[in-house]
């Protein structure tokens, strides 16, 4: 989307989001994943090579059950192929006690889990500053960092009482 601009992006993104998936399926077993919103950032993301990639990692892994919660890019972006088999869904997304959301402050039943922010914290010095992503935990919601290599992220200011948790990708440490 960004290069349908002009906006110079660094190659392989989306083969590394998938490497990186594909990593966290297999160390983790896991037989349905639940994407947060913004599968596809705009329109221009339904490129040729995009859909390619995404259809041949879809082909290795066709007995994932795969789910997006509709985030407002994806509104903007139109949904992803049906040849991916994924199944698409509006915010809250409720399974038990847990609300999947886009947003993080949507009235839902369960517990929110939202992306969106795509938050993160900045532990600084006074002469070195790190961003790392970060996991925002309340009493009522939890908002997770992005997945996507090329996402940015959003410097937290917490609210009373939520707790956070940065991650270096190899680890997770509360820092408050």
């Amino acid at each position: 989307a960004f290069r349908s601009f002009g906006i110079p992006v660094p190659r392989g993104t989306t083969s590394e989001n998938l490497d990186a998936l594909d990593a966290l399926v297999d160390a983790t077993g896991a037989h349905h994943v639940l994407f947060l919103g913004d599968f596809l950032h705009a329109r221009a993301a339904h490129a040729a090579g995009t859909q390619a990639a995404m259809l041949a990692w879809r082909r290795r892994r066709c007995d994932l059950i795969l789910t997006l919660v509709r985030g407002n890019h994806d509104r903007h972006a139109g949904d992803p192929a049906a040849v991916l088999g994924i199944d698409l869904v509006d915010e809250p997304y409720t399974v038990g006690p847990f609300s999947f959301c886009h947003h993080p402050d949507v009235d839902a039943p369960g517990y929110v889990l939202a992306g969106h922010v795509h938050p993160v914290y900045v532990l600084a010095t006074r002469f070195d500053a790190l961003r790392l992503p970060c996991f925002v935990v309340g009493a009522r919601r939890m908002i997770l960092p992005s997945f996507g290599s090329f996402t940015g992220g959003h410097a937290m200011r917490p609210d009373e009482g939520d707790r956070i948790f940065v991650t270096s990708g190899e680890a997770v440490h509360s820092v408050r």
